[in-house]
């Protein structure tokens, strides 16, 4: 499935590179003209590249790639195949001597879905790079959502086909929000305005929805390990500096944990970034922005999973009979 999310933010683009040797892959979102940037990490187990420079005290204040990408910190290698395709297009920061593209990353864990050697590379990393366009975006198992998976704390027997997504918010004054999110949590996956579970960890027999709610009330299991996280960027043409992009990117937050329990878990990375285009004229509304950032993330994240294919031991929301515990 394709939809124009992310890409109806003007300067935005999107493209995905997804490996065949295995499901794995990543995903680049481009702003070849710049973009403010910040970022927010609430998982206790990230993976991530180039986020301390998005801090407001720090110099650089715009960035011209987002990275997603599976394969875990293996997976970081994807953002120098970018760098290689901006710097091929004289894209990036100026300095005295070369421009140098500024290049954020964050990465999931999908090493336990096929041959755990097969990871994203700078190579892919160029690719997508060179896939990316303005146009609508494909959604559930592709690019950093290739090998994604849901409700895993019964272990990965028991989980099921995670995704990516993308969502899109305009209101009538032109201001626009959206969110592209590649979803791999180790909890589950709620439709936050009816509170129906859809997607995460199967009963013992694999044929219905059991609940994580449910698991997290009963004797302990062995703990899950950090092979987890949602990774995603939320963007609005409004003109905002990196300190409002903080809290744009801390109130998305909000949505990606109506839409997934449990979040933000010690075994989850969940990261997003924030980007602002500016391509708005007028002033901006922070609280409204926010909000509405909230709620793609939340859309963007059902998508992700309903717009999923299933694989072999990872059925797909649409594989499963019954959908609820």
């Amino acid at each position: 499935m394709t939809t124009r999310g992310l890409t109806a933010i003007a300067g935005i683009e999107v493209g995905h590179h997804t490996l065949d040797a295995r499901p794995t892959g990543c995903t680049v979102v481009l702003t070849r003209g710049g973009a403010t940037a910040a970022v927010d990490v609430r998982g206790a187990s990230p993976g991530t590249r180039e986020t301390a420079l998005l801090d407001p005290v720090n110099s650089i204040q715009q960035v011209h790639a987002i990275v997603l990408s599976g394969g875990s910190a293996f997976g970081l290698a994807a953002a120098d195949g970018v760098m290689r395709y901006l710097d091929e297009r004289g894209v990036g920061y100026r300095t005295r001597t070369a421009h140098v593209p500024i290049v954020p990353a964050a990465i999931l864990y999908d090493l336990g879905v096929g041959d755990p050697t097969v990871r994203p590379t700078a190579e892919c990393g160029y690719r997508a790079a060179r896939a990316a366009s303005g146009d609508a975006i494909e959604e559930g198992s592709v690019g950093a959502g290739a090998g994604a998976t849901v409700g895993k704390l019964a272990g990965p027997d028991r989980a099921m086909k995670g995704g990516i997504g993308t969502a899109l918010i305009e209101l009538p004054d032109g201001l626009r929000v959206a969110a592209l999110m590649a979803v791999n949590a180790v909890g589950d996956v709620y439709e936050p305005l009816s509170g129906t579970l859809i997607a995460g960890v199967r009963s013992a027999d694999g044929l219905r929805l059991a609940g994580a709610r449910a698991l997290l009330r009963q004797p302990a299991p062995d703990p899950p390990g950090g092979e987890n996280t949602t990774i995603g960027v939320v963007a609005t043409n409004a003109a905002l500096g990196k300190a409002q992009l903080g809290v744009v990117a801390r109130m998305a937050h909000d949505g990606l944990a109506r839409a997934i329990r449990p979040a933000h878990t010690p075994v989850d990375g969940d990261t997003i970034f924030a980007l602002s285009t500016g391509s708005l004229e007028g002033s901006a509304e922070l609280l409204r922005i926010g909000a509405l950032a909230a709620d793609v993330t939340a859309e963007a994240i059902v998508r992700g999973v309903r717009t999923a294919s299933g694989l072999p031991g990872y059925p797909a929301v649409r594989d499963l009979k019954e959908s609820t515990p």
